[in-house]
């Protein structure tokens, strides 16, 4: 009962303490945000935020076309320009040639957002390698992503003289999770998969942000890499797109849902305030505040043996 009522706790935030006018000059950091173009990604990178305090920002997305058109309006909105790489989270081979496009053009990486992500999607829809589409595009994509990205960010520690961050956009449905079913992560199972409905695969997969978090935060933590995951907020964003009106409408009815430039302050927040390079394997909500996660996320085991399956999945890419 206590694990719920801090659930409900969570989807009820008090008002923010903490705003982007409290972001540092962000002149020579160098970062990248997936699923940048649009959402929660678009707001991290937009006139309030990223770009406006001087970043350099690259945007990971999928679509060519809809993250030029993003890029367009932040400019017209900030007078700055992001960077585009290709990046399909759904396809570990586009993931590789993401970094690697990526490398090609930059010798640092001080903040690396794993905002990107899909919700609720059919069952039957996996990834390019025959993953769950939610687990392999939420946790799968953004673990190669970030492992192939980890020895720049800890060159970029070195140099800096302070750590570099990976940032995980989690959600509170980690709550509703309590450890990995690895039956459930491919389409070898599709039975017991819909027997457990897209509303549990995604919750496993932001259960699953959580524990490869904090592994990474116990493994690199001494290795110049602070990473935190973090709940957004119930946002208006595109999420939800792959679900019914009435689904959407449904969800609208049970907690308050807000617009997606404050679901962005928790990110921000965890990216680029001087504090938060001690709250190294913490999890973060709205609006930008430490909290709870689920004790289930705590579990070291369940977190270790998540990081050797995941290592397992890429090997060979």
């Amino acid at each position: 009962m206590a694990k719920y009522l801090q659930y409900l706790k969570e989807s009820f935030p008090p008002a923010p303490e903490w705003g982007v006018d409290d972001i540092p000059d962000l002149t020579g950091k160098v970062m990248a945000v997936t699923g940048a173009n649009t959402g929660i990604g678009k707001e991290t990178a937009k006139v309030s935020a990223l770009l406006a305090h001087n970043a350099t920002v690259y945007m990971f997305c999928r679509s060519r076309e809809r993250a030029e058109a993003a890029i367009a309006d932040l400019k017209a909105q900030t007078g700055r320009e992001a960077y585009f790489v290709e990046c399909d989270l759904g396809d570990l081979r586009s993931v590789k040639r993401a970094a690697e496009d990526f490398l090609s053009q930059e010798s640092q990486l001080h903040i690396l957002f794993n905002n990107g992500g899909v919700m609720l999607t059919p069952v039957e829809k996996l990834t390019a390698q025959g993953y769950d589409m939610q687990f392999g595009t939420n946790v799968l994509g953004h673990f190669y992503l970030t492992k192939l990205l980890l020895p720049i960010m800890q060159s970029t520690a070195a140099a800096s003289h302070a750590p570099a961050r990976v940032i995980v956009t989690s959600s509170l449905m980690h709550w509703f999770a309590n450890k990995v079913d690895y039956d459930l992560l491919t389409g070898e199972n599709q039975k017991k998969r819909k027997c457990t409905g897209t509303t549990y695969l995604y919750s496993l997969s932001k259960f699953g942000n959580v524990l490869y978090a904090k592994e990474l935060a116990r493994r690199f933590g001494d290795k110049g890499i602070v990473c935190i995951s973090l709940h957004p907020g119930q946002l208006k964003t595109e999420l939800m797109r792959e679900t019914s009106a009435f689904m959407q409408a449904t969800r609208n009815l049970f907690s308050p849902v807000y617009e997606a430039d404050m679901g962005a302050l928790t990110q921000l927040r965890a990216g680029t305030d001087p504090a938060a390079a001690e709250w190294n394997g913490k999890y973060m909500t709205c609006w930008a505040r430490l909290y709870p996660n689920s004790p289930s996320a705590d579990d070291e085991a369940e977190a270790k043996r998540l990081w050797e399956w995941l290592e397992e999945q890429v090997k060979g890419i």
